[in-house]
């Protein structure tokens, strides 16, 4: 397939070229999955906007008391192997992880992820997990929003032809707080998910009761789901064995898989995030010293 291949050497370059080509370009950064896209015919764009000669784009940094700045173009690596999120964010680095081959992770990026909205990708409902913001651009200037809102559904987000997502916020996490992320797959990381989820749960100073709670379930919805009822259960409860069954099935009845997946059909999904959910929330509570 031909197109035609431009390499802006800045925001404002690239989204001259966007609105130049208004709805026909497409957004080129670690390249894992639109290459594919385009190879098999998936999609077919008449331009590709490289953006990776943009500097600033791959900048991570950390500020205190205000979280962590991931530029869209930081690779999934340099998640999965930095100190500082290894320390401040360890579930991030977990998830990042079990995306594909370390060859895939050392060009796969952050925003790539994010912006190819796959409801199985890993980073996506870590982020949510976390409260994660995004902050796109474009020719009506800078927009911050939740993650949870720039994700619309399979392969769908928010973003605008002619806007460009330029980074990603990450709160700092409260005290007490212990997470962990599960993916089930038929081949392991190199694999798409069958059924992912995060839990995320900050606890009381004693570690034994439980304050806030995130679960975030994958490839049982068309975006990241938040499991809402399964996180009233916890909040203000001591992690038990039949609080986190009553909070493992609640989020089994949350889950609503496609019927007909080939990667697994509606009733295993469910039975999986039953299963996976209460794994979880066990972890969590040995780890955090609650049992």
């Amino acid at each position: 397939m031909r197109f035609e291949y431009l390499e802006p050497e800045s925001i404002r370059e690239a989204l001259e070229m966007l609105s130049r080509h208004h709805g026909k370009a497409k957004i080129l950064a670690g390249g894992t999955d639109v290459m594919l896209q385009i190879r098999y015919r998936q999609i077919r764009p008449e331009v590709v906007i490289d953006i990776t000669r943009i500097p600033g784009l791959d900048e991570m940094t950390f500020e205190d008391s205000r979280g962590l700045k991931l530029g869209a173009l930081t690779t999934i690596r340099v998640l999965e192997t930095s100190p500082r999120i290894q320390e401040g964010f360890p579930i991030l680095s977990q998830a990042a992880a079990q995306l594909g081959s370390v060859a895939i992770r050392n060009v796969a990026t952050v925003g790539g992820n994010l912006c190819n909205a796959l409801p199985s990708a890993e980073t996506p409902q870590v982020l949510i997990a976390l409260s994660a913001q995004v902050r796109t651009i474009g020719p009506r200037g800078e927009r911050i929003l939740p993650l949870e809102d720039f994700l619309t559904g399979v392969g769908k987000t928010v973003l605008q032809p002619d806007e460009l997502l330029l980074e990603i916020l990450v709160p700092e996490t409260a005290p007490h707080t212990f997470g962990t992320y599960i993916k089930h797959s038929s081949r392991g990381a190199i694999d798409l998910a069958i059924v992912n989820i995060t839990v995320l749960l900050t606890m009381e100073p004693d570690k034994r009761v439980c304050r806030e709670a995130k679960i975030v379930l994958g490839a049982v919805s068309p975006t990241p789901l938040r499991a809402g009822n399964a996180e009233k259960v916890l909040r203000g409860k001591k992690i038990d064995g039949t609080v986190i069954d009553e909070a493992a099935r609640a989020a089994s009845e949350e889950a609503h898989p496609r019927k007909g997946s080939i990667r697994g059909s509606f009733e295993y999904k469910k039975e999986m995030v039953r299963v996976l959910t209460g794994r979880a929330i066990r972890d969590i509570a040995v780890a955090a010293g609650a049992t």
